[in-house]
């Protein structure tokens, strides 16, 4: 082969992809025990159906760090819930239609060239806690009933829902309720020891929390609808469903198949149980996706 025939094969590989590295997909998470659980069950069924190299760049951070990786091109999708975009990308609220909130944060998302998917089938939203004991004692069903308590709470939180304007922010501004003691942020697998352990009165856990199936606590029922609808989808970059064209079918094969039930007893096998979220994620999809 001649220096100008080898040159030209050459370009081809390049032009072609074929510099070393095979075609991938990258799938990302934020930093707790649901999305690295999403992010696992997206990234196998991905394997399952396409056979093409997934790489995994979960635990990112928070959601602002993981949008940004999106839009950057470092990761190709990830599982995102609608109000959490609709309140921290789009500074958008006020709306508790779940359909509407959807199709908003579709329209704002597609000029960035990123599509929502189908919902995976449950929403995260946020689940101010309380111990059961409490609850009974006091009277305490709703969030209503929890500003009208005299009493006060103290706060254990994670560190987006006092920074983002949908958590500490929205609650305050529905229901006023009384704090003894300034919030106390910590990382949110420690949340509900914190309140057994009577440090906090109250926790903003979410409702798909393992724990709240397993401990003497009590979910507050948002009366006033502080917080907006977060239907959990995928978020994927339009280029890359355009590369690999069978990517949105097999995505959209996920689409209404976890319900909340199931996402809590996943999060409580990872959480309570201790078993690795990939060996979570291979059971789920032995079980929900048979073929």
């Amino acid at each position: 082969m001649d220096r100008k025939t080898f040159l030209g094969c050459l370009s081809a590989l390049f032009a072609a992809g074929c510099s070393g590295k095979r075609p991938r997909i990258v799938v990302g998470s934020k930093n707790f025990t649901e999305q690295v659980i999403l992010g696992e069950i997206i990234a196998q069924h991905i394997e399952n159906r396409l056979h093409v190299q997934v790489d995994r760049k979960l635990n990112l951070g928070g959601m602002l760090l993981a949008h940004q990786a999106l839009l950057s091109q470092q990761i190709d999708l990830y599982p995102e819930y609608t109000g959490t975009a609709f309140a921290n990308v789009l500074k958008s609220g006020g709306v508790t239609d779940p359909t509407v909130v959807l199709e908003r944060v579709r329209a704002e998302y597609a000029r960035m060239q990123l599509e929502w998917l189908d919902p995976l089938g449950f929403e995260s939203s946020f689940a101010m806690t309380v111990r059961g004991e409490d609850a009974r004692a006091r009277r305490l069903e709703t969030l209503s009933d929890a500003a009208g308590d005299p009493k006060g709470f103290a706060l254990g939180c994670g560190y987006e829902f006092i920074t983002h304007p949908d958590g500490f922010a929205a609650l305050n501004s529905k229901y006023g309720l009384r704090w003894t003691a300034a919030e106390k942020t910590m990382d949110l697998g420690l949340l509900y020891r914190a309140l057994i352990d009577k440090q906090v009165s109250m926790v903003a856990g979410n409702t798909t929390d393992g724990a709240l199936s397993k401990l003497d606590v009590r979910v507050l029922k948002d009366d006033k609808r502080a917080f907006p609808p977060y239907q959990a989808c995928v978020v994927v970059r339009a280029g890359v469903l355009a590369q690999y064209p069978e990517l949105r079918k097999t995505l959209q094969e996920l689409s209404g198949k976890i319900s909340e039930q199931r996402m809590r007893a996943m999060n409580y096998e990872v959480d309570g149980a201790h078993r690795q979220s990939p060996e979570v994620a291979r059971h789920f999809l032995e079980q929900a996706l048979k073929s």
